[in-house]
């Protein structure tokens, strides 16, 4: 109990500074301004410098309503049928096949309620991302989360609906200048309605985006909670899809998540496994998986998960230390020996390998570049932008809108979007959800984010031997790399006051 309440009362001690690295990081990268957001929700302020007529989904998905959506109103949306009909397929096909775990489902009711509705909680720059759009700009996030006014307090529902932009989809000019006006409205003392106005003004970042900008539409839900009743631990799952317009249909039909690797398919399907293990094990794809800027062909992929918190390592069943083995073969997928060559090869064709270095490096790394694998590293309760709740009252709001993943790639995002801003060539490469890539920068040693208290490790081996890939994964002075769980096989740990 004693060390329960030291641990409590530092987690207190850290809350106050997080807030402060999470602000100061966020600027020209991330809206968070709970005032701002709910004027670029519901758009109470308008005038002739600004024109724009927000982002709230009524502006996003139905420009023709004279008035914000209900949830009732929004899922009765032709548009929306295929994704209605999906969440509540997936909530169905949950419940039964976890009926004898007694789980308690997602409110399904209180969502497509009449007094639910969407709402603004975060605007996300992920002009990091440029590697993927084909003209470099990247995305912009807008991030919606369900509250009901049902009763005498507003409940969140812990669910988010993203709608992600192809930044650069309806500017008339280059992403230098897009990269510009996000980290100039950055410097802006400006907060609240005035800074929102001044972000969708005519020289705004956000004034080109708009319902033609969107690319699609992701949902990520908890579909179900299990008691940690009669000495079981308790867990919380999560489901995550994506969505495309279709146009023939005029819906937003499900689509392959991207590099989210259909596990099952590919250990059933012994030919296609095949085909994606020759593929994943070329030299030019090592290159491009280690510097974390690989896109995996869509036959690979899922069109839904679940994801569970807490969780061992997703993709770990695909080695042969979990036994696992497809329908009429005894062999999995690939081996440690074939990581090892295909590392070897790399090296030989001249791949600098700058994060992967060994199977458990391989393995962790195809975990984390997934959306499931991700969101089950260093989050909030299964996500990663939880968001800024301007509908609740302050002493309510939520301490921290992002993950300490969300904080600590911050310094990465930012060196790529002055790099976007001034013209040199992006370094788009990351290292693993686990811990941020540094780009040189201090600000975050001797935080929960890098090498302090909580922090991610190289958990030393037999004979005290740390893993090639996590070697350089060190904490802080007084503390030392201890296991995160009582029984552990895989190299990593948290830095922890004490001894092991």
């Amino acid at each position: 109990m004693r060390r329960l309440l030291g641990v409590a009362l530092l987690i207190c001690s850290l809350v106050q500074p997080a807030v402060g690295l999470a602000e100061e990081f966020s600027r020209g990268l991330a809206i968070t301004d709970p005032l701002a957001l709910r004027e670029l929700d519901l758009r109470e302020h308008r005038d002739d410098a600004a024109l724009h007529p927000g982002f709230g989904l009524r502006q996003m998905l139905d420009p023709s309503s004279p008035t914000p959506l209900r949830n009732d109103e929004l899922f009765a949306l032709p548009s929306m049928a295929a994704l209605h009909a999906a969440i509540d397929d997936e909530i169905a096909r949950y419940g039964k096949a976890h009926q004898s775990e007694a789980p308690k489902l997602f409110d399904r009711d209180r969502l497509v309620a009449s007094t639910s509705r969407f709402v603004l909680v975060g605007i996300i720059n992920r002009m990091d991302r440029g590697y993927v759009a084909a003209d470099g700009c990247g995305e912009i996030r807008l991030i919606y989360r369900p509250v009901n006014d049902a009763g005498d307090a507003t409940q969140r529902l812990p669910m988010t609906l993203n709608i992600v932009l192809r930044a650069g989809a309806a500017a008339a000019f280059a992403c230098s200048e897009l990269a510009r006006r996000w980290l100039t409205a950055g410097e802006s003392p400006d907060a609240g309605a005035t800074r929102a106005r001044r972000l969708i003004a005519a020289d705004g970042p956000l004034a080109p985006l708009g319902p033609a900008a969107i690319d699609r539409i992701e949902i990520n839900l908890q579909i179900a909670t299990m008691s940690s009743a009669g000495g079981g631990e308790f867990r919380a799952d999560y489901l995550m899809m994506v969505f495309r317009f279709d146009a023939a249909s005029g819906r937003y039909q499900a689509a392959p998540m991207e590099n989210q690797i259909d596990r099952d398919r590919l250990v059933a399907d012994r030919d296609l496994g095949k085909q994606f293990k020759r593929w994943l094990l070329q030299p030019e794809t090592i290159a491009a998986f280690d510097r974390g800027t690989l896109i995996i062909p869509e036959p690979y992929l899922a069109r839904r998960v679940i994801a569970a918190t807490p969780t061992a390592f997703t993709y770990s069943e695909l080695r042969p230390a979990s036994g696992l083995a497809g329908p009429g073969r005894s062999e999995p997928l690939f081996s440690d020996a074939d990581v090892v060559a295909a590392l070897q090869r790399a090296t030989e064709s001249g791949v600098a390998l700058q994060n992967i270095r060994s199977p458990a490096g391989f393995v962790r790394r195809l975990n984390d570049i997934t959306c499931s694998g991700c969101h089950q590293t260093l989050g909030i309760g299964g996500f990663h932008f939880p968001g800024v709740d301007w509908t609740a009252e302050r002493t309510q709001r939520s301490a921290m809108p992002g993950s300490p993943h969300f904080i600590g790639d911050q310094i990465r995002r930012r060196d790529i979007v002055a790099s976007i801003r001034d013209g040199r060539k992006p370094d788009y490469t990351r290292g693993f959800t686990d811990r941020p890539q540094l780009r040189g920068a201090t600000a975050l040693a001797g935080t929960e984010y890098l090498d302090g208290w909580g922090a991610a490790c190289g958990l030393a081996g037999e004979g005290g031997v740390v893993d090639p890939s996590f070697r350089d994964w060190r904490c802080a002075e007084g503390l030392t790399c201890q296991p995160a769980r009582k029984a552990t096989s895989f190299p990593i740990g948290m830095c922890l006051v004490g001894t092991r």
